[in-house]
């Protein structure tokens, strides 16, 4: 029997999930949860041997989820449910090692199906995130996603080089950069643009 835990902040979704899952007879869902924390605390209590995690849920991510239970060195396979084909979340899912990337409007046999080959080794990838993703890559370097990502979290220019060790030119410079990859014309629509393809 393979046992799950589902994490998913949309109740209706939950349930749906878990009376289709539990249908199957080799499929079992042993808990589910509906934000990120409580899906973590679940995770290590119950020791499932599948988790599947929504990607925007309220506390932690489902990608916060994923890393924290690798940094764990928990057996755990991993599969992330999403609405969002954003290639910022895909490639964060890829470095992270998860197990499958689904989207949420597949059948739950399809699910099923893709659970079964996680458990056997293999790795699931819907075909439309891959392809979003390999159109879409990133341009921002590491340290530009750190500087952006403070920016938008509303730190002045002076925060952002304090909290990096960076002077206050570095930062503007960083910040031009950005600005100018992304075909932004201000910082506002650079957060933007960086936060709808889930590059911060």
């Amino acid at each position: 029997m393979i046992k799950i835990v589902i994490a998913e902040d949309q109740r209706m979704l939950r349930g749906a999930l878990r009376s289709l899952l539990n249908l199957e007879d080799d499929l079992e869902v042993i808990g589910n949860a509906e934000n990120g924390k409580e899906a973590l605390d679940k995770i290590l209590a119950l020791e499932p041997d599948v988790c599947l995690l929504d990607i925007e849920m309220p506390l932690l991510s489902g990608l916060d989820v994923a890393e924290e239970i690798k940094r764990r060195n928990s057996p755990c396979k991993i599969i992330i449910l999403t609405t969002f084909a954003r290639p910022g979340y895909f490639e964060r899912a890829v470095k992270l090692g998860v197990n499958g990337y689904l989207l949420k409007d597949g059948s739950s046999d399809d699910l099923a199906d893709s659970i079964r080959m996680i458990m056997k080794g293999k790795n699931e990838f819907a075909p439309e995130l891959i392809f979003g993703s390999l159109q879409d890559e990133n341009p921002l370097t590491k340290r530009e996603q750190e500087v952006l990502r403070l920016v938008a979290k509303g730190k002045t220019m002076k925060e952002v080089s304090r909290e990096l060790y960076l002077s206050s030119g570095t930062v503007r410079n960083y910040m031009s950069e950005i600005i100018s990859k992304l075909g932004a014309n201000n910082r506002i629509t650079a957060i933007s643009i960086a936060e709808e393809k889930g590059w911060i």
